[in-house]
């Protein structure tokens, strides 16, 4: 529903199971697979694309991301980024271990993972988070 018929693209479809983490939304502060959730599932609560997806809480993770040089092929980032977010939201001062488990999931084809950590790390260690 969210590419096809509301053109919110910059969700990925991935694997069409929520395995790959390509297709990750927040939907109520949660990072989700939007692949495997019902739309009826998620009807009247709130829900952000990567589209929508603003402020502090964004720029924060996609500065680091930029300064970091984490996309290879990108393909992931919006799942990766969103995953990140919703991470440094619930914990904003997440440890390793937590930033490996928010990542479990979300797969980088081009193996850019210690990027990501390191990424998702210092977005934590400036306090940009919200």
């Amino acid at each position: 529903m969210l590419r096809g018929e509301l053109k919110m693209v910059g969700t990925k479809f991935g694997c069409g199971e929520g395995l790959c983490g390509a297709c990750t939304i927040p939907l109520v502060g949660q990072a989700v697979r939007s692949c495997p959730t019902m739309a009826r599932n998620a009807d009247g609560r709130a829900i952000t694309t990567i589209e929508g997806l603003q402020g502090s809480e964004a720029d924060a993770p996609h500065r680091a991301w930029t300064e970091i040089d984490v996309v290879q092929w990108g393909y992931c980032q919006s799942g990766q980024l969103i995953s990140a977010c919703a991470l440094l939201k619930a914990t904003p001062k997440p440890t390793r271990q937590d930033i490996d488990d928010a990542k479990t999931g979300n797969i980088c084809r081009r193996g850019t993972y210690p990027r990501i950590r390191a990424a998702s790390g210092l977005t934590a260690r400036n306090g940009d988070a919200s």
